[in-house]
């Protein structure tokens, strides 16, 4: 368990690896503040809907879940998508509205990129990579917890290092968007190597 949670942390980085959920990546990195409050939302999406999902295909979608009931040749796979989004979008509304309520500056600030995590790739892809490892519902809540905190690493670590641009002297070509990019590109690299590390 120890491994699958330090590989979806950093060798198999949402954003990083995978490039996952880059959009909201770039938006909502300008400032630190909104990025750890992004990255929490993310970790708790992620925490709640990777097992949810793991239980929801494991006792109602797969090829014989339904043979407690007499009809063990069901398979209603195909509808795991159509599942896993809905119960992303039900707990991303459920986080929507205690953030409105009790936090309400971190509401504020991060605007209509909170209602966006529904239809985050990052958020769906933890529950695609969980159905298509087959992990197991404990596995499930290992590798959405730590795929949240990689992704809330990699956009707080990029927002630190957007602020300090933001003071320095580069050239006009690579200010804004270009210079976001290579930060990015560069990140992943770093990210990349802890694939070689042993664990």
């Amino acid at each position: 368990m120890t491994d699958l949670l330090i590989a979806s942390i950093f060798s198999e980085n949402l954003a990083l690896a995978y490039f996952l959920g880059i959009c909201t990546f770039l938006a909502v990195s300008e400032r630190v503040d909104t990025a750890v409050g992004l990255g929490l939302a993310i970790i708790a999406v992620q925490t709640i809907t990777v097992p949810v999902n793991a239980l929801i295909l494991n006792g109602a979608l797969v090829d014989g879940a339904w043979a407690w009931a007499g009809l063990p040749d069901v398979d209603l796979s195909f509808l795991r998508l159509v599942a896993f989004i809905g119960v992303i979008a039900a707990i991303v509304q459920v986080l929507e509205m205690t953030l409105d309520r009790y936090f309400p500056r971190l509401y504020i600030a991060l605007g209509s990129f909170l209602p966006l995590i529904t239809v985050n790739c990052a958020v769906l892809g933890g529950s695609l990579f969980m159905a298509e490892r087959q992990y197991t519902v404990p596995e499930s809540l290992v590798y959405g917890f730590g795929s949240g905190v990689g992704w809330a690493l990699a956009i707080i670590a990029f927002a630190a290092i957007r602020e300090r641009l933001r003071y320095s002297d580069m050239p006009a070509g690579v200010q804004g968007l270009a210079s976001a990019f290579l930060v990015t590109g560069l990140m992943s690299l770093g990210f990349a190597a802890f694939a070689r590390v042993p664990l």
